[in-house]
Protein backbone atom coordinates (compact mmCIF):
# COMPACT_ATOMS: atom_id res chain seq x y z
CA UNK A 1 0.00 0.00 0.00
CA UNK A 2 1.16 3.55 -0.62
CA UNK A 3 2.44 5.40 2.16
CA UNK A 4 0.21 8.10 3.79
CA UNK A 5 1.17 11.37 2.68
CA UNK A 6 2.07 13.67 5.56
CA UNK A 7 -0.87 16.79 5.29
CA UNK A 8 0.76 20.41 5.01
CA UNK A 9 -1.19 23.31 5.56
CA UNK A 10 -0.85 27.14 5.55
CA UNK A 11 0.38 28.65 8.31
CA UNK A 12 1.68 31.75 9.44
CA UNK A 13 4.71 32.06 11.85
CA UNK A 14 3.08 33.30 14.83
CA UNK A 15 1.06 30.26 13.98
CA UNK A 16 4.11 28.05 14.01
CA UNK A 17 4.63 29.04 17.15
CA UNK A 18 1.81 29.03 18.90
CA UNK A 19 1.23 25.23 18.07
CA UNK A 20 5.42 23.84 18.45
CA UNK A 21 4.73 25.22 21.87
CA UNK A 22 1.09 23.75 22.64
CA UNK A 23 2.39 20.15 20.64
CA UNK A 24 5.33 20.21 23.62
CA UNK A 25 3.07 21.45 26.88
CA UNK A 26 1.24 18.48 25.76
CA UNK A 27 3.79 16.24 25.26
CA UNK A 28 5.78 17.26 28.29
CA UNK A 29 4.02 18.43 31.56
CA UNK A 30 7.29 20.21 32.66
CA UNK A 31 7.39 22.87 29.68
CA UNK A 32 5.95 25.58 30.82
CA UNK A 33 5.84 29.27 29.69
CA UNK A 34 6.49 32.77 31.49
CA UNK A 35 6.64 36.48 31.08
CA UNK A 36 5.04 39.84 30.76
CA UNK A 37 1.47 39.63 29.43
CA UNK A 38 2.09 35.95 28.12
CA UNK A 39 -1.49 34.70 29.37
CA UNK A 40 -4.32 37.34 29.21
CA UNK A 41 -2.90 38.89 26.55
CA UNK A 42 -1.04 36.06 24.88
CA UNK A 43 1.99 38.71 24.03
CA UNK A 44 1.94 42.25 22.29
CA UNK A 45 1.81 40.77 18.92
CA UNK A 46 -1.45 37.74 20.04
CA UNK A 47 1.47 34.99 19.64
CA UNK A 48 0.10 33.13 22.66
CA UNK A 49 -3.08 33.14 22.28
CA UNK A 50 -5.65 30.48 23.71
CA UNK A 51 -2.16 29.01 25.79
CA UNK A 52 -4.06 30.36 29.22
CA UNK A 53 -7.43 28.45 28.03
CA UNK A 54 -6.05 25.09 27.46
CA UNK A 55 -2.83 24.53 30.02
CA UNK A 56 -4.15 27.20 32.96
CA UNK A 57 -2.15 29.83 34.37
CA UNK A 58 0.26 27.38 36.26
CA UNK A 59 2.03 26.55 33.23
CA UNK A 60 1.13 29.75 31.14
CA UNK A 61 2.06 32.71 34.05
CA UNK A 62 2.02 36.31 33.95
CA UNK A 63 4.68 37.98 35.53
CA UNK A 64 5.81 41.03 37.41
CA UNK A 65 7.32 43.69 34.89
CA UNK A 66 11.13 42.77 35.67
CA UNK A 67 12.64 40.51 32.62
CA UNK A 68 16.02 39.97 35.24
CA UNK A 69 12.98 38.98 37.63
CA UNK A 70 11.41 36.49 35.56
CA UNK A 71 14.38 35.06 33.70
CA UNK A 72 15.99 34.15 37.37
CA UNK A 73 13.10 32.46 37.80
CA UNK A 74 13.38 30.58 34.65
CA UNK A 75 16.91 29.43 35.22
CA UNK A 76 16.01 27.98 39.00
CA UNK A 77 13.19 26.60 37.54
CA UNK A 78 15.03 24.82 34.59
CA UNK A 79 17.98 23.56 36.97
CA UNK A 80 15.19 22.04 39.21
CA UNK A 81 13.39 19.77 36.80
CA UNK A 82 11.28 22.15 34.31
CA UNK A 83 11.25 23.20 30.97
CA UNK A 84 10.48 26.86 30.98
CA UNK A 85 9.96 29.05 27.83
CA UNK A 86 10.95 32.81 29.12
CA UNK A 87 9.29 35.18 26.71
CA UNK A 88 10.96 38.51 26.32
CA UNK A 89 8.53 40.38 24.71
CA UNK A 90 11.56 43.00 22.65
CA UNK A 91 14.72 41.65 22.24
CA UNK A 92 16.10 44.81 23.52
CA UNK A 93 15.06 43.80 26.95
CA UNK A 94 17.73 41.52 26.72
CA UNK A 95 20.07 44.38 28.03
CA UNK A 96 17.92 43.60 31.59
CA UNK A 97 18.58 39.81 31.41
CA UNK A 98 22.54 39.39 30.25
CA UNK A 99 23.75 38.25 34.16
CA UNK A 100 21.24 35.47 34.21
CA UNK A 101 21.43 34.86 30.97
CA UNK A 102 25.68 35.11 30.33
CA UNK A 103 26.90 34.16 34.15
CA UNK A 104 24.04 32.44 35.40
CA UNK A 105 22.52 29.88 32.73
CA UNK A 106 25.17 30.05 30.02
CA UNK A 107 27.41 28.47 32.80
CA UNK A 108 26.31 26.36 35.26
CA UNK A 109 26.54 23.40 33.39
CA UNK A 110 30.35 24.06 33.09
CA UNK A 111 30.92 24.78 36.32
CA UNK A 112 29.04 22.50 38.15
CA UNK A 113 31.59 19.70 36.05
CA UNK A 114 27.94 18.77 34.52
CA UNK A 115 26.14 18.07 37.17
CA UNK A 116 23.60 20.57 36.38
CA UNK A 117 21.49 21.09 33.03
CA UNK A 118 19.37 24.61 32.73
CA UNK A 119 16.78 23.34 29.55
CA UNK A 120 16.15 26.79 29.23
CA UNK A 121 14.69 28.58 26.18
CA UNK A 122 14.34 32.50 26.25
CA UNK A 123 12.16 33.70 23.37
CA UNK A 124 13.00 37.35 22.20
CA UNK A 125 11.87 39.86 19.25
CA UNK A 126 14.32 41.17 16.77
CA UNK A 127 13.77 43.17 14.08
CA UNK A 128 13.18 47.09 12.84
CA UNK A 129 11.03 48.21 10.38
CA UNK A 130 7.68 48.33 12.99
CA UNK A 131 7.16 51.97 13.63
CA UNK A 132 8.90 51.20 17.42
CA UNK A 133 11.57 53.59 18.15
CA UNK A 134 14.92 52.87 19.25
CA UNK A 135 15.11 50.92 22.25
CA UNK A 136 12.21 48.25 20.98
CA UNK A 137 13.68 48.19 17.58
CA UNK A 138 17.12 46.21 17.57
CA UNK A 139 18.67 43.11 16.60
CA UNK A 140 20.87 41.92 19.27
CA UNK A 141 21.64 38.17 18.46
CA UNK A 142 25.13 38.98 18.12
CA UNK A 143 25.01 38.99 21.78
CA UNK A 144 24.44 35.65 22.88
CA UNK A 145 25.75 34.26 19.51
CA UNK A 146 29.61 35.26 21.24
CA UNK A 147 29.14 33.39 24.90
CA UNK A 148 30.08 29.63 25.04
CA UNK A 149 27.48 27.76 26.66
CA UNK A 150 24.48 29.48 24.71
CA UNK A 151 22.67 28.15 21.50
CA UNK A 152 21.22 30.54 19.13
CA UNK A 153 17.92 30.32 16.33
CA UNK A 154 16.59 32.36 14.17
CA UNK A 155 13.79 31.02 11.81
CA UNK A 156 13.11 32.86 8.64
CA UNK A 157 9.63 31.21 7.79
CA UNK A 158 6.59 29.04 9.77
CA UNK A 159 8.38 25.73 8.88
CA UNK A 160 11.61 27.01 10.31
CA UNK A 161 9.98 27.98 13.37
CA UNK A 162 7.99 25.22 14.07
CA UNK A 163 10.40 22.86 13.59
CA UNK A 164 13.51 24.72 15.34
CA UNK A 165 11.30 25.55 18.49
CA UNK A 166 10.47 22.15 19.46
CA UNK A 167 14.40 21.67 19.16
CA UNK A 168 15.12 24.37 21.48
CA UNK A 169 12.45 23.15 24.26
CA UNK A 170 13.84 19.88 23.95
CA UNK A 171 17.44 20.61 24.50
CA UNK A 172 19.19 20.03 27.66
CA UNK A 173 21.58 23.68 27.16
CA UNK A 174 19.79 26.98 27.58
CA UNK A 175 18.61 28.77 24.01
CA UNK A 176 17.99 32.17 22.88
CA UNK A 177 15.49 31.94 20.01
CA UNK A 178 15.21 34.76 18.14
CA UNK A 179 11.51 35.75 16.06
CA UNK A 180 11.33 38.89 13.36
CA UNK A 181 8.45 40.70 14.70
CA UNK A 182 7.71 41.11 11.18
CA UNK A 183 7.64 37.94 10.00
CA UNK A 184 4.50 37.00 12.39
CA UNK A 185 2.19 37.52 9.34
CA UNK A 186 4.03 35.57 6.77
CA UNK A 187 3.04 32.28 5.99
CA UNK A 188 4.29 29.10 4.63
CA UNK A 189 3.54 25.45 4.13
CA UNK A 190 4.07 23.47 7.68
CA UNK A 191 3.46 19.56 7.86
CA UNK A 192 0.95 18.59 10.28
CA UNK A 193 2.96 15.48 10.98
CA UNK A 194 5.36 15.52 14.37
CA UNK A 195 8.98 16.49 13.22
CA UNK A 196 11.75 18.87 14.54
CA UNK A 197 15.28 20.60 12.81
CA UNK A 198 18.32 19.79 13.76
CA UNK A 199 20.93 22.76 15.01
CA UNK A 200 23.57 23.91 13.26
CA UNK A 201 22.35 22.60 9.93
CA UNK A 202 21.62 25.40 7.56
CA UNK A 203 19.09 25.38 4.57
CA UNK A 204 19.90 26.17 0.81
CA UNK A 205 16.53 28.52 0.46
CA UNK A 206 17.45 28.75 -3.50
CA UNK A 207 20.11 26.87 -5.10
CA UNK A 208 22.69 29.37 -7.44
CA UNK A 209 25.67 29.14 -9.50
CA UNK A 210 26.91 32.83 -9.31
CA UNK A 211 26.69 34.12 -6.12
CA UNK A 212 26.18 33.18 -2.60
CA UNK A 213 23.93 35.32 -0.35
CA UNK A 214 23.84 34.18 2.95
CA UNK A 215 21.02 35.81 4.86
CA UNK A 216 19.88 35.45 8.53
CA UNK A 217 16.04 35.37 10.01
CA UNK A 218 14.08 38.35 8.14
CA UNK A 219 16.58 39.22 5.49
CA UNK A 220 16.33 36.12 4.18
CA UNK A 221 13.07 37.13 2.09
CA UNK A 222 15.07 40.37 1.24
CA UNK A 223 17.63 38.10 -0.11
CA UNK A 224 15.62 35.76 -1.88
CA UNK A 225 13.39 38.93 -3.51
CA UNK A 226 17.18 40.03 -4.25
CA UNK A 227 17.54 36.91 -6.39
CA UNK A 228 14.40 37.37 -8.28
CA UNK A 229 15.69 40.84 -9.40
CA UNK A 230 19.28 39.00 -10.13
CA UNK A 231 17.50 36.73 -12.35
CA UNK A 232 16.40 39.52 -14.40
CA UNK A 233 19.95 40.39 -15.52
CA UNK A 234 21.13 36.62 -15.95
CA UNK A 235 22.56 36.09 -12.17
CA UNK A 236 21.55 33.00 -10.65
CA UNK A 237 21.69 34.07 -6.31
CA UNK A 238 22.37 30.97 -4.30
CA UNK A 239 20.48 31.90 -0.77
CA UNK A 240 21.43 30.48 2.45
CA UNK A 241 19.61 30.33 5.70
CA UNK A 242 22.15 29.22 8.46
CA UNK A 243 18.89 28.94 10.72
CA UNK A 244 21.48 29.25 14.04
CA UNK A 245 24.25 31.67 14.66
CA UNK A 246 25.76 29.15 17.23
CA UNK A 247 25.98 25.96 16.12
CA UNK A 248 26.99 27.87 12.79
CA UNK A 249 27.25 25.54 9.64
CA UNK A 250 30.43 26.40 8.60
CA UNK A 251 31.03 23.78 6.18
CA UNK A 252 27.23 24.33 3.81
CA UNK A 253 28.45 28.25 3.83
CA UNK A 254 32.20 27.30 2.48
CA UNK A 255 30.77 24.92 0.11
CA UNK A 256 28.62 27.34 -1.19
CA UNK A 257 31.15 30.14 -2.02
CA UNK A 258 33.72 27.67 -3.18
CA UNK A 259 31.09 26.55 -5.76
CA UNK A 260 29.77 30.17 -6.14
CA UNK A 261 33.05 31.74 -6.16
CA UNK A 262 31.54 35.09 -4.62
CA UNK A 263 29.86 35.73 -1.09
CA UNK A 264 27.55 38.38 0.38
CA UNK A 265 25.94 38.29 3.82
CA UNK A 266 22.82 40.17 4.85
CA UNK A 267 21.96 40.28 8.80
CA UNK A 268 19.80 42.77 10.43
CA UNK A 269 22.44 43.22 13.05
CA UNK A 270 24.30 46.20 13.15
CA UNK A 271 28.00 45.33 11.35
CA UNK A 272 30.16 46.13 13.55
CA UNK A 273 31.73 42.73 15.54
CA UNK A 274 28.94 41.71 14.34
CA UNK A 275 27.15 38.13 12.82
CA UNK A 276 28.15 39.52 9.09
CA UNK A 277 31.82 39.54 9.89
CA UNK A 278 32.08 36.60 11.74
CA UNK A 279 30.29 35.12 8.97
CA UNK A 280 32.42 36.76 6.19
CA UNK A 281 35.69 35.50 8.32
CA UNK A 282 34.16 31.85 7.92
CA UNK A 283 33.84 31.81 4.30
CA UNK A 284 36.87 33.98 3.97
CA UNK A 285 39.36 31.73 5.67
CA UNK A 286 37.66 28.74 4.77
CA UNK A 287 37.24 29.35 0.82
CA UNK A 288 40.36 32.15 0.22
CA UNK A 289 41.37 30.28 -2.78
CA UNK A 290 37.65 29.98 -4.65
CA UNK A 291 37.15 33.57 -3.92
CA UNK A 292 37.03 35.96 -7.15
CA UNK A 293 36.24 38.78 -4.32
CA UNK A 294 36.14 40.05 -1.15
CA UNK A 295 32.83 38.95 0.76
CA UNK A 296 30.93 41.67 1.22
CA UNK A 297 28.26 42.50 4.04
CA UNK A 298 25.71 44.12 4.46
CA UNK A 299 23.24 44.98 7.81
CA UNK A 300 21.80 47.69 9.94
CA UNK A 301 23.37 50.92 9.53
CA UNK A 302 25.43 52.32 12.64
CA UNK A 303 22.94 54.15 14.21
CA UNK A 304 20.30 54.07 16.63
CA UNK A 305 17.21 52.84 14.88
CA UNK A 306 15.02 56.28 14.21
CA UNK A 307 11.37 56.18 14.79
CA UNK A 308 10.51 58.38 11.54
CA UNK A 309 9.79 55.98 8.98
CA UNK A 310 11.62 57.50 6.13
CA UNK A 311 14.40 57.39 7.87
CA UNK A 312 14.00 53.40 9.50
CA UNK A 313 13.42 52.09 6.61
CA UNK A 314 17.07 53.48 5.41
CA UNK A 315 18.69 51.51 8.32
CA UNK A 316 17.89 47.83 7.21
CA UNK A 317 19.51 46.00 3.87
CA UNK A 318 16.65 46.35 0.99
CA UNK A 319 16.11 43.75 -1.88
CA UNK A 320 17.42 46.49 -3.95
CA UNK A 321 20.32 47.07 -1.39
CA UNK A 322 21.10 43.22 -1.88
CA UNK A 323 20.40 43.29 -5.44
CA UNK A 324 22.85 46.33 -6.38
CA UNK A 325 25.49 44.80 -3.74
CA UNK A 326 25.62 41.39 -5.69
CA UNK A 327 25.35 43.11 -9.04
CA UNK A 328 28.51 44.81 -8.52
CA UNK A 329 30.27 41.53 -6.90
CA UNK A 330 29.48 39.87 -9.88
CA UNK A 331 30.86 42.58 -12.32
CA UNK A 332 27.80 43.46 -14.18
CA UNK A 333 26.84 47.60 -14.55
Amino acid sequence: MPETETKVRELTFGEAIREALAEEMRRDSRVCVLGEDVAEAGTPFKVLSGLVEEFGKERVIDTPISEAGFTGVGVGAAMTGLRPVVDIMFGDFLTLVMDQLVNQAAKVHYMSGGTWKVPLVVRATLGATRRSAAQHSQSLHAWPSHVPGLKVVLPSTPYDAKGLLKTAIRDDNPVVFFEDKMTYKIKGPVPADEYTIPFGVADIKREGRDVTIVATSSMVQVALGAALLLEEIGVSAEVIDPRTTWPLDERTLVESAKKTSRAIVVDEGYGRYGVTAEIASVIAEGAFYNLDGPVMRLGARHVPIPFSPPLEDLTVPTDRSVFEAARKLCGRS
